[in-house]
């Protein structure tokens, strides 16, 4: 059986309206006339160098190694900070994917696992990515494929994410210089309230928001009522363990973006944060000014 297509060939687009890069890598196999049971020990090697991205190895054959170089701060301490994280579309199929280093593997995410698109994450330090394809008698219907992000593992929030600290999350509050921290560098901040909380998959949950105040987002996660509304609604997912409460407190609302989600982070009530805000304020230690009318 031939296979048909590119070998090697990848495509990567920047996204910068949302502040960010983001690459799309597409992998076909070229068989030049040859069965593709030549090509079942190949192993080929990919070099992803975006912050975020996705992947699709089209007829997968032999084995890939996928390399993170990401076009950040390369210093070793910045580096072992930052971890991956992956999340395979329900269709992907083909093939396993295993975690590499020094030549030892371990099983990240099974071929019967991939449906499920659950996310997982690991150190960038533990190693490489090691897709390997499946023998198949006819590869022309699979397709392996995910999306992926770098995630540090420290900062304002980051201690919420349940899938970079799976079984370890806690609900701890911010402290002051990380409030202050997240309302500038997060992936989103406004004011509001939670409007209701319904349970979710994976150990979170779902909650309601409308936001009087939109301080700062990324990939536009909530959206405007318009000028009758003067607020904007979305959805923040939270840890199960984590709960919180409807009603008409108003909370500063600040978080992460992952895989086109809201996670919640540091979310003291606003009223709190306020006197914090302008405490800061008035000794010249906030680290960047927001309208708080």
């Amino acid at each position: 059986m031939n296979v048909v297509g590119w070998v090697g060939h990848c495509f990567l687009k920047e996204d910068h309206k949302e502040g960010s890069s983001f690459c799309v890598q597409f992998w076909k196999r070229r068989s030049l006339g040859l069965s593709h049971e030549s090509h079942r020990r190949d192993v080929e090697q990919v070099y992803l160098r975006c912050s975020q991205g996705s992947l699709e190895w089209l007829y997968p054959i032999g084995a890939i190694i996928v390399n993170l170089r990401p076009n950040t701060e390369s210093s070793s301490g910045h580096m072992a900070g930052l971890h991956v994280c992956i999340k395979p579309y329900t269709y992907s199929q083909g093939s396993h994917v295993y975690l590499e280093h020094a030549g030892d593997l371990r099983l990240l995410l099974a071929e019967r696992d991939q449906a499920h698109g659950t996310v997982h994450c690991f150190s960038l330090a533990e190693g490489a990515l090691f897709v390997e394809a499946i023998p198949q008698t006819d590869i022309s219907r699979r397709i392996t494929t995910f999306q992926y992000e770098l995630v540090p593992s420290q900062g304002p929030g980051a201690h919420m994410y349940p899938f970079l600290h799976p079984g370890v999350v806690t609900c701890k509050p911010c402290s002051d210089e990380e409030l202050l921290m997240a309302v500038c560098t997060s992936d989103f901040a406004g004011s509001g309230i939670f409007r209701g909380v319904a349970s979710g998959t994976n150990g979170h949950s779902t909650a309601v928001v409308t936001l009087s105040r939109l301080f700062r987002q990324k990939s536009r996660v909530f959206a405007w009522g318009g000028a009758r509304g003067r607020s904007w609604s979305g959805h923040v997912n939270i840890p199960l363990q984590c709960g919180v409460h409807p009603g008409e407190d108003e909370y500063l609302l600040t978080g992460s973006v992952h895989f086109g989600e809201a996670w919640l982070g540091c979310a003291p009530r606003y009223k709190d944060f306020l006197k914090l805000y302008t405490r800061a304020q008035k000794v010249g230690t906030n680290p960047c000014q927001i309208d708080t009318d």
